[in-house]
């Protein structure tokens, strides 16, 4: 019953920016923490951002500095501000949540998936 919605993935030249957004609905108790995972062809799935209901943050290194994670608690939203975006950011970025659902125990959700491409 818990869903993650994406949005804003898309094409950019190198340098542009990009903002997604992923917002979680459904029958939710609490939410713990919410992120952004990515995945290029033929590599593993990486961290990119994480953020708590804290407002705790943690960065990729590769990312530190250019991307900013931010989240909405009211709106179980969480934002990934991407700038100087670079060829090797292309990837499947996928929306990341630690969820307690109504009458469950923490897990985790995952969204679809959206396709930042960065190229020139």
């Amino acid at each position: 019953q818990v869903q993650l919605v994406e949005s804003g993935g898309g094409l950019m030249q190198p340098g542009g920016s990009l903002r997604l957004s992923c917002a979680a609905s459904g029958s939710i108790v609490s939410v713990a923490a919410m992120g952004w995972y990515r995945q290029a062809p033929g590599k593993e799935r990486e961290l990119v951002a994480m953020i708590t209901r804290a407002a705790d943050t943690n960065y990729a290194d590769s990312v530190k500095g250019r991307f900013t994670i931010s989240g909405d608690n009211a709106k179980n939203t969480v934002y990934l501000q991407m700038i100087s975006l670079k060829p090797e950011d292309t990837a499947v970025y996928y929306c990341y949540a630690r969820i307690m659902p109504l009458g469950g125990y923490n897990d985790d959700y995952w969204g679809q998936g959206t396709q930042v491409t960065v190229s020139a």
